[in-house]
Protein backbone atom coordinates (compact mmCIF):
# COMPACT_ATOMS: atom_id res chain seq x y z
CA UNK A 1 0.00 0.00 0.00
CA UNK A 2 1.35 3.23 -0.85
CA UNK A 3 -0.14 6.63 -0.08
CA UNK A 4 0.30 8.54 -3.31
CA UNK A 5 -3.01 9.62 -5.33
CA UNK A 6 -5.44 7.85 -4.14
CA UNK A 7 -4.76 8.84 -0.72
CA UNK A 8 -4.26 12.75 -1.93
CA UNK A 9 -7.49 12.40 -3.03
CA UNK A 10 -9.11 10.99 -0.50
CA UNK A 11 -7.34 13.36 1.53
CA UNK A 12 -8.12 16.14 -0.02
CA UNK A 13 -11.72 15.50 0.29
CA UNK A 14 -11.54 14.39 3.80
CA UNK A 15 -9.58 17.91 4.19
CA UNK A 16 -13.05 19.75 3.20
CA UNK A 17 -15.04 17.94 5.13
CA UNK A 18 -13.14 18.31 7.90
CA UNK A 19 -12.64 22.05 7.28
CA UNK A 20 -15.92 22.17 8.41
CA UNK A 21 -16.93 19.32 10.36
CA UNK A 22 -13.80 18.89 11.99
CA UNK A 23 -13.25 22.18 12.87
CA UNK A 24 -16.51 22.77 14.54
CA UNK A 25 -15.84 19.37 16.47
CA UNK A 26 -12.40 20.65 17.43
CA UNK A 27 -14.25 23.72 19.20
CA UNK A 28 -17.13 21.70 20.54
CA UNK A 29 -14.02 20.13 22.35
CA UNK A 30 -12.34 23.23 23.54
CA UNK A 31 -9.64 22.26 20.87
CA UNK A 32 -9.15 26.00 19.37
CA UNK A 33 -5.70 25.65 19.72
CA UNK A 34 -5.68 23.08 16.30
CA UNK A 35 -8.00 25.66 14.16
CA UNK A 36 -6.45 25.31 10.28
CA UNK A 37 -5.13 22.72 10.97
CA UNK A 38 -6.40 21.67 7.48
CA UNK A 39 -4.60 24.36 5.69
CA UNK A 40 -0.65 23.54 7.58
CA UNK A 41 -1.72 19.43 6.25
CA UNK A 42 -0.28 19.54 2.68
CA UNK A 43 3.07 21.91 3.51
CA UNK A 44 6.25 20.09 3.75
CA UNK A 45 7.11 20.11 7.41
CA UNK A 46 10.69 21.23 8.67
CA UNK A 47 10.94 19.44 11.62
CA UNK A 48 9.39 15.78 12.11
CA UNK A 49 9.05 14.14 15.30
CA UNK A 50 8.15 10.53 15.65
CA UNK A 51 7.15 8.44 18.63
CA UNK A 52 6.78 5.21 19.10
CA UNK A 53 4.95 3.76 21.71
CA UNK A 54 6.51 0.20 21.94
CA UNK A 55 3.95 -2.55 22.07
CA UNK A 56 1.42 -0.08 22.31
CA UNK A 57 -1.64 -1.45 20.31
CA UNK A 58 -5.52 -0.17 21.08
CA UNK A 59 -5.65 -2.13 24.19
CA UNK A 60 -3.02 -0.48 26.10
CA UNK A 61 -3.50 2.92 25.24
CA UNK A 62 -6.98 2.32 26.35
CA UNK A 63 -6.27 0.92 29.03
CA UNK A 64 -3.89 4.30 29.88
CA UNK A 65 -7.03 6.55 29.24
CA UNK A 66 -9.08 4.63 31.80
CA UNK A 67 -6.87 4.59 34.50
CA UNK A 68 -6.59 7.98 33.91
CA UNK A 69 -10.21 9.00 34.51
CA UNK A 70 -12.54 8.64 31.91
CA UNK A 71 -13.97 12.13 31.76
CA UNK A 72 -10.10 13.02 30.99
CA UNK A 73 -8.31 13.11 27.82
CA UNK A 74 -4.52 12.27 27.03
CA UNK A 75 -2.56 14.43 25.46
CA UNK A 76 -2.14 11.84 21.94
CA UNK A 77 -6.14 12.32 22.08
CA UNK A 78 -5.59 15.79 20.77
CA UNK A 79 -3.91 14.89 17.69
CA UNK A 80 -6.80 15.28 14.85
CA UNK A 81 -5.56 13.03 12.73
CA UNK A 82 -5.84 9.25 13.16
CA UNK A 83 -5.48 5.87 11.24
CA UNK A 84 -4.28 2.37 11.70
CA UNK A 85 -1.33 0.42 10.09
CA UNK A 86 -0.82 -3.16 9.43
CA UNK A 87 2.48 -4.56 10.67
CA UNK A 88 3.53 -7.87 9.17
CA UNK A 89 6.42 -8.71 8.75
CA UNK A 90 8.33 -11.62 6.19
CA UNK A 91 10.04 -14.58 6.39
CA UNK A 92 13.11 -15.72 5.54
CA UNK A 93 13.75 -16.70 1.52
CA UNK A 94 16.53 -17.09 -0.98
CA UNK A 95 14.28 -15.04 -3.08
CA UNK A 96 11.21 -13.12 -3.44
CA UNK A 97 8.60 -13.86 -2.55
CA UNK A 98 8.67 -13.24 0.93
CA UNK A 99 5.73 -14.76 2.51
CA UNK A 100 3.94 -13.00 5.06
CA UNK A 101 4.90 -13.34 9.07
CA UNK A 102 1.86 -12.15 10.84
CA UNK A 103 3.12 -11.03 14.14
CA UNK A 104 6.33 -9.33 14.20
CA UNK A 105 8.99 -7.94 16.47
CA UNK A 106 10.70 -4.62 16.68
CA UNK A 107 13.36 -4.77 14.97
CA UNK A 108 10.96 -5.51 11.64
CA UNK A 109 8.63 -2.89 11.85
CA UNK A 110 11.16 -0.50 13.26
CA UNK A 111 12.81 -1.38 9.43
CA UNK A 112 9.56 -0.37 7.89
CA UNK A 113 9.04 3.28 8.73
CA UNK A 114 12.78 3.63 9.04
CA UNK A 115 12.73 2.75 5.37
CA UNK A 116 10.01 1.73 3.90
CA UNK A 117 10.74 -1.67 2.85
CA UNK A 118 9.31 -5.21 4.52
CA UNK A 119 12.20 -7.49 6.21
CA UNK A 120 12.45 -10.11 8.79
CA UNK A 121 11.79 -10.36 12.40
CA UNK A 122 15.80 -9.45 14.27
CA UNK A 123 16.74 -7.98 11.51
CA UNK A 124 17.74 -3.84 11.40
CA UNK A 125 17.49 -1.98 8.39
CA UNK A 126 18.58 -4.60 6.30
CA UNK A 127 16.56 -6.37 3.45
CA UNK A 128 15.23 -10.10 3.64
CA UNK A 129 17.65 -12.97 3.03
CA UNK A 130 17.76 -16.67 2.77
CA UNK A 131 18.12 -16.51 6.93
CA UNK A 132 18.91 -14.91 9.96
CA UNK A 133 22.47 -15.57 10.19
CA UNK A 134 22.78 -14.05 6.09
CA UNK A 135 22.92 -10.31 5.90
CA UNK A 136 20.47 -8.64 3.99
CA UNK A 137 21.37 -5.50 1.67
CA UNK A 138 21.73 -2.27 3.70
CA UNK A 139 18.27 0.10 3.40
CA UNK A 140 18.50 3.83 3.46
CA UNK A 141 17.24 4.87 6.60
CA UNK A 142 14.81 8.26 7.26
CA UNK A 143 17.60 10.03 9.41
CA UNK A 144 20.45 8.94 6.91
CA UNK A 145 18.19 10.88 4.49
CA UNK A 146 17.58 14.12 7.02
CA UNK A 147 21.01 14.54 7.02
CA UNK A 148 21.28 14.23 3.64
CA UNK A 149 18.63 17.49 3.70
CA UNK A 150 20.66 19.34 6.29
CA UNK A 151 19.19 18.31 8.89
CA UNK A 152 19.80 17.88 12.87
CA UNK A 153 18.66 14.25 13.81
CA UNK A 154 18.24 12.70 17.32
CA UNK A 155 17.32 9.37 18.64
CA UNK A 156 15.61 8.96 22.65
CA UNK A 157 14.46 6.19 24.16
CA UNK A 158 13.66 5.35 27.36
CA UNK A 159 15.17 1.48 26.60
CA UNK A 160 19.44 0.94 25.86
CA UNK A 161 19.92 3.07 23.06
CA UNK A 162 21.10 0.31 21.13
CA UNK A 163 18.02 -1.68 21.54
CA UNK A 164 15.87 -2.56 17.98
CA UNK A 165 13.51 0.36 17.83
CA UNK A 166 16.58 3.35 18.23
CA UNK A 167 18.53 0.98 16.28
CA UNK A 168 16.73 1.19 13.50
CA UNK A 169 17.72 4.88 12.57
CA UNK A 170 21.68 4.62 12.10
CA UNK A 171 22.42 0.79 11.89
CA UNK A 172 22.49 -1.71 9.63
CA UNK A 173 23.09 -5.15 11.16
CA UNK A 174 21.48 -8.55 10.62
CA UNK A 175 20.75 -9.37 14.29
CA UNK A 176 19.41 -7.07 16.43
CA UNK A 177 21.07 -8.44 19.64
CA UNK A 178 24.69 -7.29 17.83
CA UNK A 179 24.56 -4.31 20.12
CA UNK A 180 28.07 -3.26 21.11
CA UNK A 181 31.73 -4.62 19.93
CA UNK A 182 31.29 -7.64 23.23
CA UNK A 183 28.55 -8.73 21.34
CA UNK A 184 29.27 -9.76 17.83
CA UNK A 185 29.95 -13.53 18.11
CA UNK A 186 26.39 -13.89 15.98
CA UNK A 187 27.38 -11.51 13.56
CA UNK A 188 31.23 -11.93 13.15
CA UNK A 189 30.82 -11.42 9.09
CA UNK A 190 29.65 -7.82 10.06
CA UNK A 191 32.49 -6.80 12.59
CA UNK A 192 34.82 -3.67 11.40
CA UNK A 193 37.67 -6.48 11.84
CA UNK A 194 36.03 -8.36 9.16
CA UNK A 195 35.24 -5.46 6.79
CA UNK A 196 31.48 -4.75 8.12
CA UNK A 197 29.63 -1.46 9.57
CA UNK A 198 30.40 -2.82 13.32
CA UNK A 199 28.19 -3.24 16.10
CA UNK A 200 25.15 -0.96 16.52
CA UNK A 201 26.64 0.96 19.33
CA UNK A 202 29.97 1.81 16.81
CA UNK A 203 27.21 2.61 14.03
CA UNK A 204 25.31 4.64 16.08
CA UNK A 205 28.48 7.11 16.68
CA UNK A 206 29.73 6.47 13.16
CA UNK A 207 26.73 8.16 12.01
CA UNK A 208 27.41 11.57 14.21
CA UNK A 209 23.44 11.53 15.59
CA UNK A 210 23.30 14.83 17.36
CA UNK A 211 21.40 13.60 19.95
CA UNK A 212 21.55 10.71 21.59
CA UNK A 213 19.41 10.34 24.81
CA UNK A 214 18.64 6.81 26.76
CA UNK A 215 19.30 3.63 28.50
CA UNK A 216 22.51 1.13 27.27
CA UNK A 217 25.50 2.98 29.32
CA UNK A 218 27.37 -0.54 29.94
CA UNK A 219 26.93 -1.33 25.56
CA UNK A 220 29.33 2.24 25.75
CA UNK A 221 31.69 0.68 28.05
CA UNK A 222 32.60 -2.13 25.67
CA UNK A 223 36.14 -2.12 24.61
CA UNK A 224 36.84 -1.77 20.80
CA UNK A 225 38.47 -5.08 20.22
CA UNK A 226 40.47 -4.00 17.09
CA UNK A 227 40.94 -0.94 14.26
CA UNK A 228 41.97 2.05 14.79
CA UNK A 229 39.95 2.67 18.03
CA UNK A 230 41.47 -0.51 19.42
CA UNK A 231 41.42 -0.76 23.37
CA UNK A 232 39.39 2.44 23.74
CA UNK A 233 35.76 2.37 24.80
CA UNK A 234 32.77 4.05 22.71
CA UNK A 235 32.49 6.09 25.14
CA UNK A 236 36.20 7.28 24.92
CA UNK A 237 35.47 7.17 21.17
CA UNK A 238 32.39 9.63 21.38
CA UNK A 239 34.25 12.38 23.40
CA UNK A 240 37.01 11.97 21.12
CA UNK A 241 34.62 12.78 18.38
CA UNK A 242 33.17 16.25 20.13
CA UNK A 243 30.59 14.71 22.10
CA UNK A 244 29.07 15.87 25.24
CA UNK A 245 28.81 12.76 27.68
CA UNK A 246 26.00 13.17 30.39
CA UNK A 247 24.97 10.04 32.70
CA UNK A 248 22.27 11.88 34.64
CA UNK A 249 19.60 14.63 35.11
CA UNK A 250 21.52 17.11 36.27
CA UNK A 251 24.16 16.89 33.68
CA UNK A 252 21.55 16.68 30.74
CA UNK A 253 20.25 20.19 32.33
CA UNK A 254 23.33 21.37 32.29
CA UNK A 255 24.04 21.17 28.69
CA UNK A 256 23.75 24.50 26.65
CA UNK A 257 25.77 24.29 23.57
CA UNK A 258 23.70 23.26 21.09
CA UNK A 259 26.76 23.25 18.33
CA UNK A 260 28.37 19.99 19.47
CA UNK A 261 26.28 16.49 19.39
CA UNK A 262 25.26 15.39 22.98
CA UNK A 263 25.44 11.21 24.03
CA UNK A 264 23.39 10.48 27.25
CA UNK A 265 23.36 7.56 28.88
CA UNK A 266 21.15 7.56 32.00
CA UNK A 267 21.08 3.90 32.88
CA UNK A 268 23.17 0.61 32.34
CA UNK A 269 20.59 -1.01 30.29
CA UNK A 270 17.28 0.16 30.42
CA UNK A 271 15.96 3.13 32.02
CA UNK A 272 13.48 2.92 35.10
CA UNK A 273 10.23 2.84 35.39
CA UNK A 274 7.31 4.94 36.64
CA UNK A 275 5.14 3.30 38.49
CA UNK A 276 4.83 -0.32 40.40
CA UNK A 277 2.22 -2.50 41.50
CA UNK A 278 1.47 -6.30 41.54
CA UNK A 279 2.15 -8.43 38.70
CA UNK A 280 -0.01 -10.65 37.25
CA UNK A 281 -1.58 -13.87 38.91
CA UNK A 282 -3.64 -16.84 37.07
CA UNK A 283 -6.96 -16.38 37.31
CA UNK A 284 -8.98 -13.65 38.96
CA UNK A 285 -5.81 -11.49 39.97
CA UNK A 286 -5.00 -9.44 43.30
CA UNK A 287 -7.55 -7.40 45.73
CA UNK A 288 -7.94 -3.86 43.49
CA UNK A 289 -4.99 -1.67 44.56
CA UNK A 290 -3.73 1.56 43.05
CA UNK A 291 -0.39 1.40 41.37
CA UNK A 292 2.51 3.49 43.41
CA UNK A 293 2.96 6.25 41.26
CA UNK A 294 6.72 8.34 40.64
CA UNK A 295 9.38 5.40 41.59
CA UNK A 296 11.82 6.41 39.52
CA UNK A 297 14.78 7.58 40.41
CA UNK A 298 15.44 11.29 40.63
CA UNK A 299 18.92 10.97 38.92
CA UNK A 300 17.03 9.56 36.15
CA UNK A 301 15.40 12.47 33.41
CA UNK A 302 11.89 11.76 32.75
CA UNK A 303 10.75 10.98 29.03
CA UNK A 304 9.18 14.21 29.14
CA UNK A 305 12.43 15.51 30.73
CA UNK A 306 14.39 14.24 27.25
CA UNK A 307 12.15 14.94 24.67
CA UNK A 308 12.28 19.07 25.66
CA UNK A 309 15.89 18.70 26.04
CA UNK A 310 16.23 17.21 22.65
CA UNK A 311 14.01 19.53 20.84
CA UNK A 312 15.87 22.41 22.26
CA UNK A 313 19.10 21.06 21.52
CA UNK A 314 18.45 20.22 17.56
CA UNK A 315 16.08 23.30 16.53
CA UNK A 316 17.82 25.10 13.99
CA UNK A 317 16.99 27.06 10.52
CA UNK A 318 17.46 24.02 8.98
CA UNK A 319 14.70 22.10 10.46
CA UNK A 320 15.50 18.78 12.45
CA UNK A 321 13.97 14.92 12.56
CA UNK A 322 13.48 13.46 15.90
CA UNK A 323 12.64 10.08 16.97
CA UNK A 324 11.13 9.35 20.73
CA UNK A 325 10.30 5.51 22.08
CA UNK A 326 8.63 4.80 25.16
CA UNK A 327 9.97 1.52 25.25
CA UNK A 328 9.00 0.25 28.67
CA UNK A 329 5.38 0.03 27.57
CA UNK A 330 6.30 -3.06 25.78
CA UNK A 331 8.67 -4.59 28.24
CA UNK A 332 6.03 -4.64 30.93
CA UNK A 333 3.17 -6.28 28.82
CA UNK A 334 6.12 -8.74 28.69
CA UNK A 335 6.31 -9.10 31.98
CA UNK A 336 2.28 -8.74 32.72
CA UNK A 337 3.21 -5.94 34.80
CA UNK A 338 0.17 -3.88 34.59
CA UNK A 339 1.19 -0.80 36.74
CA UNK A 340 4.40 -0.54 34.87
CA UNK A 341 2.64 -0.65 31.70
CA UNK A 342 0.26 2.04 32.36
CA UNK A 343 2.75 4.35 34.06
CA UNK A 344 5.09 4.23 31.10
CA UNK A 345 2.15 4.89 28.92
CA UNK A 346 1.35 8.32 31.10
CA UNK A 347 5.05 9.19 30.94
CA UNK A 348 4.92 8.64 26.75
CA UNK A 349 1.78 10.57 26.75
CA UNK A 350 3.30 13.42 28.68
CA UNK A 351 6.06 13.07 26.39
CA UNK A 352 4.20 13.80 23.55
CA UNK A 353 2.38 17.05 25.46
CA UNK A 354 5.87 18.37 25.57
CA UNK A 355 6.50 18.20 21.63
CA UNK A 356 2.46 19.41 20.87
CA UNK A 357 3.42 22.28 23.26
CA UNK A 358 6.34 23.32 20.62
CA UNK A 359 4.24 22.47 18.12
CA UNK A 360 1.54 25.07 18.85
CA UNK A 361 4.47 27.69 18.35
CA UNK A 362 5.69 26.08 15.11
CA UNK A 363 3.24 24.84 12.85
CA UNK A 364 5.66 23.75 10.44
CA UNK A 365 6.48 20.59 12.65
CA UNK A 366 4.88 17.11 11.75
CA UNK A 367 4.81 14.82 14.39
CA UNK A 368 3.20 11.47 14.12
CA UNK A 369 2.47 8.70 16.99
CA UNK A 370 2.33 5.11 16.53
CA UNK A 371 3.67 1.53 18.19
CA UNK A 372 5.57 -0.62 16.49
CA UNK A 373 3.08 -3.70 17.12
CA UNK A 374 0.34 -4.46 19.20
CA UNK A 375 0.60 -6.39 22.06
CA UNK A 376 -1.32 -8.64 24.87
CA UNK A 377 -2.57 -7.43 27.34
CA UNK A 378 -6.57 -6.69 27.28
CA UNK A 379 -9.41 -5.48 29.36
CA UNK A 380 -11.81 -7.57 30.48
CA UNK A 381 -14.66 -7.76 33.45
CA UNK A 382 -14.13 -7.64 37.02
CA UNK A 383 -14.57 -11.17 38.35
CA UNK A 384 -17.59 -9.64 40.79
CA UNK A 385 -19.52 -13.43 40.17
CA UNK A 386 -15.98 -15.52 41.44
CA UNK A 387 -17.29 -17.93 38.52
CA UNK A 388 -13.14 -17.40 37.92
CA UNK A 389 -12.98 -15.48 34.79
CA UNK A 390 -10.64 -14.13 33.60
CA UNK A 391 -8.66 -17.07 32.42
CA UNK A 392 -5.38 -15.92 32.17
CA UNK A 393 -2.92 -13.97 33.99
CA UNK A 394 -5.19 -11.02 35.63
CA UNK A 395 -4.34 -7.29 38.20
CA UNK A 396 -6.77 -5.59 39.46
CA UNK A 397 -6.07 -1.89 39.78
CA UNK A 398 -8.36 0.94 40.75
CA UNK A 399 -8.47 4.11 38.82
CA UNK A 400 -8.59 7.53 39.27
CA UNK A 401 -12.10 7.01 39.02
CA UNK A 402 -11.78 4.81 41.53
CA UNK A 403 -13.39 1.96 40.03
CA UNK A 404 -11.38 -1.94 39.18
CA UNK A 405 -9.69 -2.06 35.74
CA UNK A 406 -8.68 -5.45 35.19
CA UNK A 407 -6.08 -6.42 32.60
CA UNK A 408 -5.30 -9.98 31.56
CA UNK A 409 -2.41 -11.40 29.46
CA UNK A 410 -2.88 -14.63 27.80
CA UNK A 411 -0.11 -15.03 24.93
CA UNK A 412 1.85 -17.19 27.26
CA UNK A 413 2.12 -20.25 29.64
CA UNK A 414 -0.85 -22.32 27.86
CA UNK A 415 1.32 -24.66 26.27
CA UNK A 416 1.32 -28.29 26.63
CA UNK A 417 -1.67 -30.90 28.35
CA UNK A 418 -1.12 -29.72 31.72
CA UNK A 419 -2.90 -27.00 33.39
CA UNK A 420 -1.37 -23.22 32.78
CA UNK A 421 1.65 -22.40 35.70
CA UNK A 422 0.56 -19.99 38.39
CA UNK A 423 3.03 -17.95 37.79
CA UNK A 424 3.30 -16.09 34.57
CA UNK A 425 5.71 -17.22 32.14
CA UNK A 426 9.02 -14.62 31.65
CA UNK A 427 7.83 -13.40 28.42
CA UNK A 428 3.55 -12.81 27.06
CA UNK A 429 4.10 -12.73 23.41
CA UNK A 430 3.38 -9.70 21.03
CA UNK A 431 0.18 -9.87 18.71
CA UNK A 432 -0.18 -8.90 14.92
CA UNK A 433 -3.18 -6.52 15.27
CA UNK A 434 -2.95 -3.32 13.73
CA UNK A 435 -1.65 -0.06 15.24
CA UNK A 436 -3.28 3.35 15.89
CA UNK A 437 -1.53 6.37 14.00
CA UNK A 438 -2.05 9.97 14.72
CA UNK A 439 -0.83 13.13 13.88
CA UNK A 440 -0.72 16.81 13.86
CA UNK A 441 1.10 19.28 11.36
CA UNK A 442 2.13 19.28 7.60
CA UNK A 443 1.23 16.25 5.43
CA UNK A 444 -0.71 14.66 9.08
CA UNK A 445 -3.41 13.81 6.39
CA UNK A 446 -1.11 11.07 4.99
CA UNK A 447 -1.87 8.66 8.25
CA UNK A 448 -5.45 8.57 7.52
CA UNK A 449 -7.15 5.40 6.62
CA UNK A 450 -5.61 1.92 7.03
CA UNK A 451 -2.39 1.62 5.50
CA UNK A 452 0.98 -0.31 6.08
CA UNK A 453 3.74 0.80 8.16
CA UNK A 454 5.99 0.81 5.60
CA UNK A 455 4.14 3.46 4.39
CA UNK A 456 4.58 5.64 7.27
CA UNK A 457 8.24 6.02 5.92
CA UNK A 458 6.88 8.37 2.99
CA UNK A 459 4.77 10.52 5.16
CA UNK A 460 7.38 11.72 7.61
CA UNK A 461 9.74 12.83 5.04
CA UNK A 462 8.04 13.27 2.06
Amino acid sequence: MKRKVALACVAAASAVALGVAGTAAAHSAGNKDYDGFIKQSHRQPKNVILFIGDGMGTQEITAARYYQGVANKLNVDRMPFTGFDTTWSVKPNAAEPYLPDYDPDSASTGTMWATGQKTIDERISQGPSSALNVPGANLTTVLELAQRRGMKVGDVSTAEITDATPAVLASHISLRGCQGPADMANCALETKAAGGLGSIAEQEIDHKIDVMLGGGRNRFAQTIPGGPDAGKTLVQVAQERGYQYVTDAAGLAGVADSKKPVLGLFAGGNMSLEWSGPTAALGKGNTPVACTEDVRPANEPSLADLTGKAISLLENKKGFFLQVEGASIDKQDHATNACGQLGETVAFDRAIGVALDYQRTHPDTLIVVTADHSHTSQIVSEDASGSGLPTGYSTNVVTKDGQTLTLTYGTAGFGGAGAAPVTAPASQQHTGAVVPVWAIGPRGLGVLGTNDHTDLFHVLLG
